[in-house]
């Protein structure tokens, strides 16, 4: 199994991902979708190329480095929620963001929405609020419309 419930088990997924794309390993599919990701953050490149150093990094709150793990695994989780239309209306709200914008930015924002939506169901020992999470992103359409007639 590549992921498991251990903060290693996920780094190391990603981790090895790299290696095979660096060694021309034939990749499965979950690993292609990884290396699609890495080869869309050229800012983690080196960083991931620590190997086993990575896997022991700490981030914090207080840290000004971006967690690098978190980030590419949110945009993993967005891409199969669209894929996956779960919530229900998420793939015609990544529609029409990404119609307005770079399909990658779009993620970035929609990212904003999904690390609060986690947030707030981590703090509250409970589910995500699917129907919050889609009012946040709708907001996401809200905006992106009004800036687009201006």
């Amino acid at each position: 199994m590549l992921f498991n419930n251990s903060r290693e088990s996920l780094r190391r997924g990603w981790l090895a991902a790299l290696k095979k794309v660096q060694t021309g390993a034939l990749l499965t599919a979950l690993e292609t979708q990884l290396a699609d990701l890495i080869r869309e953050h050229p800012e983690y490149h080196a960083w991931l190329e620590r190997g086993d150093d990575a896997l022991q990094a700490e981030f914090t709150s207080q840290s000004d480095r971006t967690n690098p793990f978190l980030h590419l695994s949110m945009h993993l989780a967005l891409r199969e929620q669209v894929s996956m239309n779960r919530p229900q209306g998420i793939a015609r709200i990544h529609t029409t963001l990404s119609a307005r914008s770079d399909a990658h930015d779009t993620e970035h924002h929609m990212m904003e929405a999904l690390g609060k939506a986690l947030w707030e169901a981590q703090r509250a020992g409970r589910l995500p609020d699917e129907r919050a999470y889609l009012e946040d992103l709708e907001r996401l359409v809200t905006s992106a419309l009004g800036r687009k007639d201006q």
